[in-house]
């Protein structure tokens, strides 16, 4: 059995319904474009001190699980 990512919360009233940190403002894909930017956990965290270095390496994981997922094509 797969591990559930309880630290990634998906709320239509908190920021549109996009995936966040625990319910929080901070989005999966915003901490992915600051790890992508060349930022540490480190920095992430100095900056973000709401974040928890699990959060990271959640959000880490739950976008390998995304892009693992197959999508088929819909038919035109």
């Amino acid at each position: 059995m797969s591990k559930p990512f309880d630290r990634i919360t998906v709320n239509p009233e908190i920021c549109m319904g996009q995936p966040t940190i625990r319910g929080m403002r901070i989005t999966v894909a915003f901490v992915l474009k600051l790890l992508a930017s060349n930022m540490s956990h480190k920095e992430i965290l100095a900056a973000y001190p709401e974040l928890e270095e699990d959060d990271i390496l959640q959000t880490i994981e739950y976008a390998a699980w995304l892009a693992g997922e197959y999508h088929r094509p819909v038919p035109v």
